[in-house]
């Protein structure tokens, strides 16, 4: 396996030899591009390495005369025109796409189940006969909040949270498509709000590693 400098100087890999000969075949790599060896430190131009040889045109050295031979017979082989350098074009959106799948699933199923949850609740609500009782023991000085919560209040605060979970979910699914950043972002910060975020155990993990990844360069400049 081998990374690879493409021209805008980001390292793209671990790849294998055999997807590098097929950029070298695309006019996507040359001799002057620069490899490393998994396990090596240091970078290496492609002509230097000799898997990649017979991609790049470049035939081994003739051996020295023997002796006895006429000098005419050991005569090297003309070098092989070196190609045109075009600009390394790796597949930079698949790259970006690949960053952005694990945080993006987790943004789907964080807004898809405090979605389920908010629509569970109002459906409990909607179908119950009348208004439940404070559990036993409950503060006296609570009992109002705990009517509002119940009422009206708490059937608008559980609407809210559907909106909410379906916008998270919403954000996550156009994140995996690398397409409306900013609504992604909403999405990662809005799950990371504890109010939305399934008792913050789900919700800030995954919405703090959408802002990371989101924030990479190399994926910000693939969204549409």
């Amino acid at each position: 396996m081998f990374k690879i400098l493409g021209a805008d100087g980001k390292e793209y890999g671990p790849v294998s030899a055999a997807q590098i000969v097929q950029w070298i075949r695309e006019g996507r790599a040359n001799h002057e591009t620069m490899v490393q060896r998994q396990g090596e430190f240091d970078w290496k131009p492609l002509a230097q390495l000799p898997e990649f040889a017979d991609a790049l045109g470049i035939k081994p050295a003739a051996a020295p005369p023997v002796a006895g031979v006429p000098a005419a017979a050991a005569v090297s082989p003309a070098p092989a025109a070196r190609p045109a350098a075009p600009e390394p074009a790796f597949d930079a959106r698949v790259i970006a796409v690949q960053k952005v799948n694990g945080p993006a699933i987790g943004l789907m199923v964080t807004g898809g189940l405090y979605a389920a949850w908010n629509l569970f609740g109002l459906i409990v609500r909607l179908v119950r006969s009348g208004p439940p009782e404070p559990p036993p023991g409950f503060p006296p000085e609570f009992v109002k909040g705990f009517e509002l919560m119940a009422g009206p209040v708490g059937a608008v605060w559980t609407v809210i949270g559907i909106i909410v979970g379906v916008l998270i979910l919403f954000g996550g699914i156009k994140m995996q498509r690398l397409q409306n950043r900013g609504l992604a972002i909403a999405a990662a910060i809005i799950a990371i709000v504890p109010c939305f975020s399934l008792c913050c155990v789900v919700g800030i993990p995954i919405g703090i590693w959408a802002l990371v990844v989101l924030a990479k360069p190399e994926v910000r400049t693939q969204f549409e």
